[in-house]
């Protein structure tokens, strides 16, 4: 990623504002002053101070009573974070032999501390990898980041294999949970039952049948085998 001046002055917490409006915003629509208290764990009030600030350092649109979105400077500080993390993760994984279920609390507070020469390093080893252990996509060190569309096992139709790609949550619990099914990135799964009204699905993992609940069959984002890669 190209250097940014604003980088260097961002405060550890300042980066996670930034960060999490990368994630609260990548449907396309803007993240509200709730909905990011809400991301961060904080009250109203301060997250308004700020997005003030950040605003001013031009790293943020916020227009009132309609939410902010990241400036151009803004995203690409994001990705870079982003970057940093996932590539954290994948390495936590990887060499040192954490599980996928507590790697995101461990970037989290390794992110802000190293240095990008290290991470660049870690990309290095790890062969400079697309995907972090949950699936989701590592941003390139250009900056640039793939955009895809994946579909939640609970909407694939009864009879079709897919494969699992992304494993859309960072709780603890539901990521031990979902690999005891074998549903890590990369399982191929077949829907041999979906019952209607969001109620249970039941998949094929290895010739093993498995039920899953709506809540956590929507957090399993899948591709047809053809397009998995």
């Amino acid at each position: 990623m190209t250097g940014n001046p604003a980088r260097e002055v961002l405060t550890h917490s300042a980066e996670d504002y930034l960060k999490a409006i990368f994630h609260l915003t990548a449907g396309g629509t803007a993240a509200g002053t709730t909905e990011l208290a809400q991301a961060l764990d904080l009250a109203p009030a301060s997250v308004s101070g700020m997005i003030k600030r950040l605003s001013e350092q031009g790293l943020l649109e916020h227009e009132p009573y309609k939410g902010v979105q990241l400036t151009p400077d803004g995203r690409r500080l994001a990705l870079r974070m982003v970057r940093r993390h996932r590539i954290l993760e994948a390495y936590l994984v990887g060499f040192l032999g954490y599980g996928w279920e507590v790697v995101h609390e461990e970037a989290e507070r390794l992110e802000h501390a190293v240095s990008d020469a290290l991470i660049e390093r870690m990309a290095n080893a790890l062969g400079d990898p697309h995907f972090d252990p949950h699936g989701d996509p590592i941003p390139a060190a250009d900056g640039t980041i793939a955009e895809l569309v994946y579909t939640p096992l609970s909407e694939i139709a009864v009879g079709e294999t897919v494969v699992v790609r992304r494993a859309d949550t960072n709780h603890a619990d539901r990521l031990r949970y979902i690999a005891s099914f074998g549903l890590t990135p990369g399982a191929r799964a077949t829907v041999i039952d979906r019952q209607p009204f969001h109620g249970p699905v039941t998949v094929v993992v290895d010739g093993i049948r498995h039920v899953l609940g709506d809540e956590i069959a929507r957090l399993l984002l899948c591709a047809r085998p053809e397009v998995s890669g």
